[in-house]
């Protein structure tokens, strides 16, 4: 038997008896589950991965590259939606990464511990990869918005697909490069994926070889061989993906080939 908090009313048990719903029927409905937080990883000094088991007996069919809404369960009408950081591959569990910002954020980086309770809305959202064999993926993304590609370049070497990704990453400095060793180990793993990043706040002495500097239009066109098999994708703050935005547009690429999600 499973305790869910549903819209209306305390504590609901459902079990799997021939006259009663099942927990899959149940959570269709789009009502939050609550979960358990099975590890917190800080990744930089801002930002934490949270994992949150599944409860027994859920299992979730979603797509890679969606997003869950999340609360704690004292705080019912404060809700957040956060990018899935984990692929649709990973199971058994939610994996997303928070930034301290804002009162979600911050709570969550500041306080959250294993084995506290999170309420979970079922994955849903269509920034989603086309992983199509001749298409080549260009993922713009600043800060904690390149979480969700991590979602993708999971996925896409999982089940060795030849899509090609390119995930170009705006961050202040090398200590705020999120999932910078397991992008490394991926690219290294397959070879239609490169991760180039961008530091914007260096010391004039830092001996970072890498590129310096904010993302502009000329490094995201010089990764683009041909336009017309391109899907654009960015992630982040408002600012950089509308930056984002009107490169591609310039570009003559037509809507259906961006793809966006803005945080704040």
């Amino acid at each position: 038997m499973l305790a869910l908090y549903c819209a209306g009313h305390t504590n609901v048990s459902l079990t799997a008896g021939p006259n009663e719903v099942t927990f899959r029927q149940f959570i269709m409905s789009r009502e939050p589950i609550e979960m358990t937080v099975e590890s917190v990883t800080l990744e930089v000094p801002d930002s934490k991965t949270i994992r949150l088991q599944w409860p027994a007996g859920y299992e979730m069919d979603f797509k890679t590259g969606q997003f869950i809404t999340c609360y704690w369960p004292d705080e019912p009408a404060y809700k957040r939606a956060y990018s899935l950081s984990s692929c649709a591959l990973d199971r058994g569990f939610y994996e997303f990464t928070v930034r301290r910002d804002g009162k979600m954020g911050t709570r969550i980086v500041d306080w959250i511990k294993p084995g506290q309770r999170f309420m979970v809305l079922p994955p849903a959202g269509k920034f989603l990869p086309v992983y199509e064999p001749d298409q080549h993926l260009i993922c713009i993304a600043g800060g904690s918005g390149v979480t969700p590609f991590r979602a993708f370049v999971r996925e896409a070497t999982r089940r060795k697909f030849s899509t090609k990704i390119s995930v170009l990453y705006s961050v202040r400095t090398t200590a705020d490069v999120i999932f910078g060793e397991e992008f490394r180990s991926l690219e290294r793993e397959n070879p239609h994926f490169k991760f180039d990043v961008t530091c914007t706040r260096l010391a004039s002495g830092d001996p970072w070889p890498g590129r310096r500097g904010r993302i502009d239009a000329a490094w995201v066109k010089a990764h683009v061989s041909d336009l017309a098999k391109t899907v654009f994708y960015a992630c982040g703050p408002t600012t950089l993906v509308e930056f984002a935005e009107g490169v591609v547009f310039e570009l003559g690429a037509p809507k259906a080939q961006m793809k966006t999600e803005k945080w704040g």
